[in-house]
């Protein structure tokens, strides 16, 4: 593949989603805090393990708040502004906690900092769907993701460094690559909200009718999904405004809300490579297993690395749940096989397999949930999904722990298998039951031609 047609998924993106890019990869480059926050709080603080984990549940539970909170307030309000203004509060309180160094305020402060900084991702997902067509929106996430990805790549080394002699630093820094990265933003990004609801959505409501009629040559029924034929190619509506809380709004979409809770079994799944994993390995590798598993995560950063890109382009044509499904299968290998292997050879092409799985799920997630989200309720959708998914990440360490404590540690591996395998299969039926509800809308308006 010539290097120009490698990078070709990316071409005709607006500009704007590459600023977000370097943006992101600015912010993330600095992100120094959360990746030691169980070390801060126990070796610096000097907190019992038990009393840092009630810390680590609380910064995931406020982050699961402010999912919700920036998404509703990004609908409202406008991407951009909450965007700046959740990013510079976040900033500020580690201003705060660099001052404070080693007080008691310190963890809590952090955990309200997560509130605001979890925030943003509605904002982000909601400017990547209002900027890309629907058609470059796999690109235009991966791109993102991408950048995610190279920043928390270089920041933990830079941590690692600074962590044992210049702690107030890393809160400094996080706080200035915060601040540093909303600079292109505020300069070269305008507000991308496409519709307020109250005065605008009538008017939204008739410019979404006459598209349909324009391509179907039929009266809107205002269906949640309507294909229709675009030049010999399948086009799908899928956005069209409404008015209401996003819980009446989200049930209308009963297949989105399966969708969500399908893909909390996958966040299950994926999450114990941060609990179960680590402590798998320490059985197994003794006082070399945070050697061995600090291996497999940088193999899992460098895989994002050089194969988003590649994946990308084999996946542009196919359906993004189609690709989550298959995403169900390599977490189910990558995961499962570790019940019968310790080599680690072996673990780390097992850690290829399931960060393959990732990337598709995380990308091809985006993707779903933007293309079906009503105009008016994207910020939101994507905040309420995300939460719902990350369920899966709160309830994991509790519910794993018991488990491994009455059927052990090497059980987990099976475990995983069968739920990865079975949301994978509920993901797939999922697609079917929302290719023939679209197929029986097709013929009803051919019907009515």
């Amino acid at each position: 593949m010539k290097f120009k047609n490698f990078f070709s998924s990316y071409y005709g993106l607006p500009k704007s989603v590459f600023v977000l890019f370097i943006a992101r990869i600015i912010n993330c480059i600095g992100s120094f805090v959360y990746p030691f926050l169980t070390l801060f709080l126990t070796i610096k603080l000097g907190y019992s393990t038990e009393k840092a984990g009630y810390f680590v549940t609380g910064v995931v539970i406020a982050g699961s708040i402010g999912l919700l909170t920036g998404g509703k307030l990004a609908d409202h309000f406008g991407r951009k502004k909450i965007f700046v203004l959740l990013s510079t509060t976040s900033a500020i309180i580690f201003v705060v906690c660099a001052i404070l160094g080693k007080s008691p305020f310190v963890p809590w402060l952090i955990i309200l900092s997560n509130l605001f900084l979890a925030g943003v991702l509605p904002c982000i997902n909601a400017m990547i769907t209002d900027l890309a067509d629907p058609e470059k929106r796999k690109a235009a996430f991966s791109l993102i993701y991408l950048g995610t990805n190279l920043g928390v790549a270089i920041g933990p080394v830079i941590a690692g460094f600074l962590f044992n002699n210049y702690t107030k630093l890393i809160f400094l820094l996080d706080a200035a690559s915060t601040l540093l990265s909303l600079i292109p933003v505020i300069m070269l990004v305008k507000e991308t909200i496409p519709i307020r609801e109250g005065e605008e959505l009538q008017e939204a409501k008739v410019e979404a009718e006459t598209v349909a009629e324009t391509y179907t040559g039929t009266e809107n029924e205002t269906e949640i999904n309507i294909k229709i034929e675009d030049t010999g190619k399948n086009k799908e509506i899928t956005e069209k405004p409404e008015s209401g809380n996003v819980v009446t709004v989200l049930l209308k979409r009963p297949l989105l809300v399966t969708f969500a809770f399908i893909s909390l079994v996958y966040t299950f799944v994926y999450s114990q490579n941060y609990f179960s994993l680590p402590l798998y390995l320490n059985l197994h590798f003794g006082e070399r297993g945070p050697e061995v598993y600090g291996t497999l995560m940088s193999t899992n950063a460098i895989v994002v690395i050089l194969l988003t890109i590649f994946l990308i382009n084999m996946m542009k044509n196919s359906k993004p749940i189609v690709n989550i499904a298959f995403a169900g299968i390599l977490y189910a290998i990558g995961f499962g096989v570790i019940y019968v292997i310790t080599n680690e050879i072996l673990l780390i092409l097992s850690t290829i397999v399931w960060t393959l799985g990732e990337i598709i799920q995380t990308i091809n997630t985006n993707v779903y949930v933007a293309n079906n989200s009503p105009v008016t309720h994207r910020a939101r959708f994507s905040g309420i999904i995300s939460f719902i998914t990350d369920i899966g990440f709160i309830i994991s360490p509790i519910f794993m722990g018991y488990y491994i404590k009455h059927k052990g540690i090497l059980n987990v591996w099976s475990l995983v298998f069968i739920l990865a395998i079975a949301a994978s299969i509920c993901m797939y039926i999922l697609y079917l039951i929302e290719s023939n509800k679209k197929s029986q809308l097709q013929a009803k308006h051919l019907k009515k031609d």
